[in-house]
C-alpha cells in the first residue's frame, strides 16, 4: 500500500474514519455486450454485499438490454441508461450521482472489460476503511499490467508520471480508472464543476481529491488487457488529458508566485477543488 509521499501520509495521521456503508460498483458500458455478464457475475461473486450499476449509453449492440436481463434476475443490480455515448467522464458522474442520490456509502469505478479483477475489489475496500479514496494502481510495488504491449506501457506510464510532476501529486498511478470513494470524498469534490473525460477524468478526481485534503492511498493491483471488444482509447482522449493537465499544472503555478509573499485569509484551509 503506498500513502504517497509523507506529506500527504502526515496530514492524515491519527483521522478517524466511519464505517464504509454499502459499496456500488458502477460499470460504465457503451458495446460490452460480450463481457457485461461475465463482469457483473464476478462482481457479485467476489463481493456479495456490494450492489453494482451498469451505466449504458444506449450501446447499439444491445449491452442495455442484456443489463436489464440481469437486473430482472438479481434486486443488487440495476441499470442507468442513458441517451447516447458522452465520455467516460459523463457516465461516471451520471452514476456518482444516482449512487449519492440512492445513499450508498462507497461509490467504485470499474471498467466492463475485465481489465480490473472484481477479484482484487476486497483489497480496496479494505483499504478504504482508513482512508478517502483508494486508487488500484498499476505502478506501485506489486502492480502490473498483463498483455499490454510496450507502446501501451509508455504512454500510461508517461502519462501518470507527467500528470505527477505538472500538478505536483504525491501519486503514482493517476491514471488508473480502479477506484474506491467515499461518498464524503465524491461529495467534498465539487462535481459540478467536473468537465473532462477519459484519462483525464481520472487525473481531475485525483488531483481535487489531494488537494482537497483527503487521505489517498494506492494498492497495487493486475491490470488485465481486454480480451473481447474494441478499446475506447483514441487520439483525441490522450490530447484533451495532455491540455487539461499542462493547463491546470500552469494555472496552479501562476497562482503560486501570485500569491508569494500576500497573507492568507485562511492559512489553516486545504485549497478548494472546485476549480477545474
Amino acid at each position: 500500500m503506498n500513502d504517497g509521499d509523507g506529506d500527504l501520509a502526515a496530514q492524515d495521521r491519527g483521522k478517524r474514519f466511519g464505517p464504509l456503508g454499502t459499496a456500488l460498483v458502477i460499470i460504465p458500458t457503451y458495446n460490452e455486450a460480450e463481457n457485461i455478464k461475465s463482469i457483473v457475475s464476478r462482481v457479485r461473486k467476489a463481493v456479495p454485499e456490494a450492489h453494482v450499476l451498469v451505466a449504458d449509453d444506449n450501446s447499439p449492440d444491445g449491452t442495455g438490454k442484456l443489463a436489464d436481463e440481469l437486473a430482472a434476475e438479481d434486486d443488487q443490480v440495476q441499470v442507468l441508461h442513458r441517451k447516447g455515448k458522452e465520455g467516460l467522464g459523463a457516465a461516471y458522474l451520471a452514476g456518482f450521482r444516482w449512487g449519492l442520490e440512492n445513499g450508498y456509502g462507497v461509490l467504485i469505478e470499474m471498467d466492463a472489460d475485465g481489465s480490473h479483477q472484481p477479484e482484487e475489489l476486497p483489497r480496496l475496500l479494505t483499504a478504504l476503511k482508513g482512508a478517502d479514496l483508494v486508487l488500484g494502481s498499476r505502478w506501485v510495488p506489486g502492480g502490473r499490467v498483463v498483455n499490454w504491449p510496450k507502446s501501451r506501457e509508455f504512454i500510461s506510464r508517461g502519462g501518470s508520471l507527467y500528470s505527477r510532476l505538472a500538478l505536483d501529486l504525491p501519486l503514482r498511478d493517476i491514471t488508473g480508472g480502479y477506484r474506491a470513494f467515499r461518498r464524503e470524498t465524491l461529495e467534498g469534490l465539487g462535481l459540478d464543476d467536473v468537465a473532462s473525460q477519459g484519462y483525464c477524468f481520472q487525473v481531475d478526481l485525483a488531483r481535487r481529491s489531494v488537494k482537497a485534503g483527503f487521505h489517498v492511498v494506492e494498492v497495487p493491483i493486475t491490470f488485465v488487457e481486454r480480451e473481447l471488444g474494441d478499446s475506447k482509447m483514441s487520439r483525441d482522449i490522450l490530447v484533451e488529458a495532455l491540455w487539461r493537465v499542462t493547463s491546470w499544472g500552469a494555472r496552479e503555478r501562476v497562482g503560486k508566485l501570485m500569491g508569494r509573499g500576500k497573507p492568507s485569509s485562511s492559512p489553516s484551509s486545504p485549497s478548494s477543488p472546485s476549480q477545474p
